[in-house]
């Protein structure tokens, strides 16, 4: 029995290397004027060894790219936010030991909403929590 506990152990924290953690990051600014003049908001992600990029992105539309955590669970995006003429602000959208367990429950995604008074975060796509208030 001792055998099988060394074994499964590894096992179970070598299954988190194959699974793909999706994130996804929402432009859920509210219009203030009609279109075309919308909320410009400007996304720039990376880790230490990855840059997803700068992105553009407009009202409702949502960015999204996978990631697998690493051997040593120190995989970590981090994104800095600019509402143009607004607000700026940069947080973690992907740390593996906060994230593993808690995006698993919903198709192993982290879903982010940027709103007017901060960047949002659900693991159900229903219940959301401003956990980084601008």
């Amino acid at each position: 029995m001792t055998n099988l506990k060394g074994i499964a152990l590894p096992l179970l924290l070598a299954s988190s290397w194959f699974i793909n953690y999706h994130i996804h990051i929402r432009n859920d600014l509210a219009l203030f004027k009609t279109p075309p003049e919308t909320p410009n908001l400007f996304l720039d992600c990376k880790s230490k060894d990855k840059d997803v990029g700068d992105k553009l992105i407009l009202v409702k539309q949502d960015y999204t790219w996978d990631t697998r955590i690493n051997f040593a669970r120190s995989t970590h995006f981090y994104c800095n936010v600019r509402w143009v003429d607004h607000k700026e602000i940069t947080f973690d959208a992907f740390k593996a030991k906060r994230d593993e367990s808690r995006c698993k429950k919903y198709h192993n995604s982290c879903m982010w909403s940027v709103r007017s008074d901060g960047i949002y975060f659900s693991n159900n796509n229903a219940t959301w929590q401003n956990e980084y208030p601008w």
